[in-house]
């Protein structure tokens, strides 16, 4: 409230925030009145108008009190403030002083610090803009309305995806919802949209990625939408181009999370192969530009799985072995540079070849292979050294895991279930993973009917005291852990493959 027109500044509680709406709701119908009754005329509804403008400025105080809430939606403010985002004059939406998250008042509303600080005053609040069932297309019908070229519209949009973040974060589960209201089809439009880079971009890029995360609804939707085909144009700019700015590079990161995110969707892997997605990510990766470092995370999710069957044939097919052996070589220092640990590049590189091994056949397998055995086996040497490496570091973790283990056995305290995952997941922090998809192509390449490929990876791990009791006890947990989520089928039929190249390793 302003205060040069408030110099005692009164107090704001329960009596007066209902009068306040109660003031709000009036002049609200007072507008819509005199706006039906003079449509063509004004100068009749201006004033009224005005005194709405100024009832709505007041109305930010409420925002920062979530105890109060329930009075929003008790009075059935909430279903005018709804109302008021298809109001004929767009400057009630986005006049009044600067509020940061946003300017608007829902925006306000569901700011996340504030939603946070009274949970059951933000689930009432919630649950009545959600009510009408069809909260998200009104939003979205109020954004397709705005022009951006005008600031204070452009701030609108901006303002509007402040919403349906807070409220997505809130409760993960309305971005179903969301999306098939049209939220997914005005995304996938603004984001390709021809229009300079700026602020409202990026923040469609990271709702995109937030509406996307662990959901296989939408993920489809955007299938459908032909929304991988919008990636991977979106995504070529950075080929032979590094973004600009900090932001654009977060807007490039963005799309790759949701490129990725969609992959997990066996469908949308079929769409990416159409849409010569392959073709791109190899291209980035031997253009060296800061795109490179993301298109290794999106082959890996493109070509994992029995799902990635034809993304690994045709990846073959481009000659993209010719890309991704110099990257197993010697992981690049650009790489670091932009933000990815070895650990992780060696991971996605490894993770590839792996999938490779697992997926191909005929031709394109003898291909793969054929690379393990170029210039006298120096990939086989390559992949020993990597085992040592990893082997070690969590041997380490191993050794530190199990002296904490002892220790709290002394104390008396109980392992449980949640400390025994917490211990696993350092495990893999340490390198576990990549140590087992390492133990794979190990055993693969072994099991290849390759002689020198048996014979080099044995030679090695005796000449450095290696143990292939070691190798088979880490394939043997690897197997355990391997196909969460999937199918017990699958994952029986997969334990069981990898026992059996255990037999003649």
């Amino acid at each position: 409230m302003d205060s040069e027109e408030e110099p005692e500044g009164e107090p704001v509680d329960e009596s007066s925030v209902k009068k306040m709406i109660l003031t709000f709701e009036k002049r609200s119908y007072k507008n819509q009145e005199l706006r039906i009754k003079f449509p063509d005329n004004p100068e009749k509804f201006m004033e009224a108008e005005l005194d709405l403008n100024d009832i709505i400025q007041e109305m930010h105080v409420v925002a920062t009190m979530p105890d109060l809430y329930h009075l929003l939606v008790e009075l059935n403010a909430v279903h005018s403030l709804l109302g008021l985002l298809s109001h004929e004059n767009t400057d009630i939406l986005h006049h009044g002083p600067p509020q940061p998250p946003t300017r608007d008042r829902p925006g306000e509303l569901t700011d996340i610090d504030t939603l946070q600080e009274s949970e059951e005053g933000a689930e009432v609040l919630i649950d009545a803009l959600v009510r009408p069932g069809q909260v998200v297309a009104l939003l979205v019908q109020n954004m397709e309305r705005l022009d951006e070229q005008v600031k204070e519209e452009a701030d609108g949009v901006y303002n509007t995806l402040a919403i349906v973040e807070n409220m997505a974060e809130f409760r993960p589960g309305l971005c179903t919802e969301a999306a098939q209201q049209g939220l997914m089809q005005w995304l996938l439009k603004r984001v390709k949209a021809k229009l300079p880079f700026e602020a409202n971009k990026l923040y469609c890029s990271e709702i995109l990625a937030i509406v996307l995360q662990n959901n296989d609804s939408t993920r489809e939707l955007l299938g459908e939408m032909d929304g991988i085909d919008v990636l991977l144009q979106q995504l070529s700019v950075f080929k032979r181009h590094n973004p600009s700015t900090a932001e654009e590079q977060e807007m490039m990161e963005n799309l790759f999370d949701s490129l990725c995110s969609c992959l997990m969707l066996s469908a949308n892997r079929d769409r990416f192969l159409k849409g010569e997605g392959l073709q791109l990510m190899n291209l980035m990766l031997r253009e060296k530009k800061m795109s490179r470092t993301s298109a290794l995370k999106v082959l890996d999710h493109g070509m994992t799985g029995p799902e990635g069957t034809d993304n690994c044939h045709k990846f073959v097919d481009i000659l993209g072995l010719r890309t991704i052996f110099p990257l197993f070589m010697k992981t690049p220092k650009k790489m670091k540079k932009a933000g990815l640990s070895e650990k992780e590049h060696e991971e996605h590189v490894s993770s590839i070849i792996s999938s490779m091994l697992r997926n191909l056949k005929a031709q394109q397998r003898s291909r793969l292979l054929s690379k393990f055995t170029e210039n006298d086996c120096e990939k086989v040497d390559r992949l020993m050294e990597l085992h040592f490496t990893y082997l070690e570091a969590v041997q380490q973790a191993d050794k530190r895991i199990e002296g904490e283990k002892h220790e709290m056995v002394r104390r008396g305290e109980i392992l449980d279930d949640g400390l025994e995952d917490e211990f696993y997941l350092r495990r893999l922090d340490a390198g576990l993973f990549v140590l087992q998809l390492i133990c794979y192509i190990m055993v693969e390449i072994s099991n290849s009917g390759i002689a020198q490929l048996h014979q080099r990876v044995h030679q090695i791990l005796n000449l450095r005291g290696g143990s292939l009791k070691v190798v088979r006890h880490i394939m043997r947990e690897y197997a355990e852990s391997i196909g969460d989520g999937k199918a017990t089928e699958f994952k029986e039929a997969e334990k069981k493959r990898i026992m059996d190249l255990l037999e003649n390793f």
